[in-house]
């Protein structure tokens, strides 16, 4: 089969469905357009295809071409008719949704947790033995919960099969029934003890689906995720896309296999990394949801922050993060009625967008903290495998300590991809850069992205069967550089500087506390030159200078030296909202004369 020259490729969403086209021009693959229209999985229109018609529908108008048919989307190309291949991803529905069994916690129930949420899941629950719930109260949980599929784990290959045995027993008591399609058994698939797979076949081969595959942990020293993942995929096809209204349609028109779309956009964080040779942290913030990529020494690594949204689940995040969190990025009083109001106004009108200056900058104040608390998240679970052993030399050999430890290295973070609509359409682009470096705090340099449009779904189902035409069209439009931050990190003698930066040959000299932006335009670079003093450090060491060439973008070049773990923010009230302002402007977050009303008048608000 020839290389595709024209892809449609669409994104199935809970709320919305978008779809993009791509074609060959001159060469290189470019985005031509796109279009988008509402999901019609659910009631009145039960049919997903409904919607992908209305947002190709779009591509059609603004293009004066056609795409569809009778019978969908019409592949191959025929002259300027139609496509050549057609590709789609998709979390209607409430996407995959799964739970993960094994016998201990935080070894075999850990990987297989890794294992669902790489492959783009929600993860329900974790069952293990050693979870604190009594057996009968496992069996409730199974039970009621009635996921898309079961990953059952546990034990290395040839070690004992009892407690494996006990997890499968649990399951075949609980008698789950799938969240689709009732007259089907409920998928579970067995990744562990090879010596134990006779016993689970016997356990569940008559009340499940049951599909078993290669240990997720052979070895305590060595995860095996592949598999699992690779089986996911095909169960997610197979049974939750088969049953759920209009998918089986839509498999017929796609030239490739459906993915969840938050898979899709994890293969998209990893052929980042590839692509530039660097470590990636990637954050998708959505309505309801907030999900984290890494990937950090080559492995990858996706966590889901289930209750924190910037509109269904906006109150979880007030909850979670508590108000003094919130109010601290606010540069003006807000009294907890009147915050506790406007979340709940978001919650029940969760697609509007702010209409007043105040209204913005609480919902960017909670976006930081939903940031933060999905990041802090991720690194718990971002972690090398427990249970294993660090080498060691000879003189240490008896005093090695298990790992577990996080894989996520501040100082060693090369990008920031971010993505969600608070990030990709902020009304300007420094409030997107400011919003990341106070959630993540990345230290060292780091460079900040933000994808334009939320394409990183359907261009990480494309890479599967086009990587340049997906890598091309990454590079030149879906992603937006900001900028390049330098974060030094230690202390100095009050009054001295933090340190100083030459930028191709102008010296800049960073205060304590303080952030400024360098002008240094999209697709230029500088050469860098950071002298630390003692006890900075900026990469390779306290005091070490650093030599670097540094990308610029629509923000340019951020020198921060405010500080990190925690942030340097004033605790006196009127110092902390000085200083937010001064950062503000700095980074020329809102307009001046906006900024300056809304000061005037919570200063006359304050004297009333």
């Amino acid at each position: 089969m020839s290389e595709p020259r024209s892809i449609i490729a669409t994104d199935c969403g809970s709320t919305t469905t978008k779809a993009i086209l791509i074609e060959e021009q001159d060469g290189a693959y470019r985005l031509i357009c796109r279009g988008e229209a509402p999901t019609t999985v659910e009631a009145p229109y039960e049919d997903v295809t409904a919607g992908v018609r209305n947002a190709v529908r779009e591509i059609e108008e603004l293009t004066g071409r056609r795409f569809l048919g009778d019978e969908g989307l019409m592949t191959p190309r025929n002259g300027d008719q139609g496509t050549d291949i057609y590709l789609s991803t998709s979390s209607a529905g409430g996407g995959l949704q799964m739970m993960v069994a094994g016998v201990v916690k935080s070894m075999t129930a850990e990987s297989a947790q890794r294992a669902a949420l790489g492959a783009g899941a929600i993860v329900m629950d974790v069952i293990a033995i050693d979870d604190g719930r009594k057996p009968y109260e496992r069996i409730e949980r199974v039970r009621s919960l009635r996921p898309d599929m079961i990953l059952l784990s546990g034990g290395i290959d040839g070690g004992t099969i009892t407690h494996v045995a006990q997890i499968a027993e649990l399951i075949a008591a609980a008698e789950p029934k799938p969240r689709l399609g009732l007259g089907f058994r409920l998928p579970i698939i067995f990744a562990g003890n090879i010596a134990a797979r006779d016993h689970v076949q016997e356990i569940l081969g008559a009340k499940a689906d049951l599909r078993i595959v290669d240990n997720l942990r052979p070895v305590l020293e060595r995860e095996n995720l592949g598999p699992a993942r690779h089986e996911i995929h095909n169960l997610f096809m197979e049974h939750v896309m088969a049953q759920a209204p209009g998918y089986d349609r839509l498999m017929r028109w796609a030239g490739a296999p459906i993915m969840p779309t938050p898979g899709a956009v994890g293969l998209g964080i990893e052929n980042v990394a590839k692509q530039y040779g660097t470590t990636v942290v990637g954050v998708d913030i959505g309505g309801a949801t907030t999900d984290v990529f890494s990937v950090f020494q080559g492995v990858f690594n996706r966590t889901v922050s289930a209750n924190l949204g910037m509109s269904y689940s906006m109150r979880n995040v007030l909850l979670e993060a508590g108000v003094a969190n919130i109010t601290r990025w606010i540069p003006f009083a807000v009294p907890q009625a009147d915050l506790r109001n406007r979340i709940s106004n978001k919650m029940i009108r969760p697609t509007s967008v702010p209409a007043l200056l105040e209204d913005l900058i609480i919902e960017q104040a909670l976006a930081r903290e939903a940031l933060r608390l999905a990041f802090e998240h991720h690194k718990t679970l971002a972690v090398g495998l427990k249970g294993t052993h660090e080498e060691k030399d000879i003189g240490a050999l008896f005093n090695q300590v298990s790992t577990g430890q996080t894989l996520i290295d501040l100082m060693a973070l090369g990008m920031i991809v971010g993505s969600g609509g608070v990030l990709s359409h902020a009304p300007r682009r420094s409030q997107a850069a400011l919003m990341m470096l106070d959630a993540f705090q990345p230290e060292g340099i780091t460079e900040l992205t933000v994808d334009s449009i939320f394409m990183m779904p359907q261009l990480g189902v494309l890479s599967t069967i086009h990587p340049r035409a997906a890598a091309e069209v990454f590079d030149k439009d879906c992603l937006i550089r900001l900028g390049t931050a330098i974060a030094p990190v230690g202390r100095v003698p009050a009054g001295q500087p933090l340190c100083t930066i030459r930028v191709d040959g102008r010296e800049e000299t960073l205060a304590v506390g303080a952030i400024r932006k360098v002008p240094l335009a999209d697709g230029t670079t500088a050469r860098v030159e950071i002298a630390p003093p003692r006890g900075v450090d900026v990469g390779k060491g306290p005091g070490v200078p650093v030599s670097a060439e540094v990308k610029g973008g629509v923000v340019g070049l951020i020198l921060d030296g405010r500080g990190r773990r925690p942030l340097g923010l004033p605790e006196n009230p009127a110092d902390r909202v000085k200083k937010l302002m001064e950062w503000n402007t700095a980074m020329d977050c809102y307009p001046a004369a906006a900024m300056s009303a809304l000061d005037t008048r919570q200063r006359v608000e304050v004297r009333a």
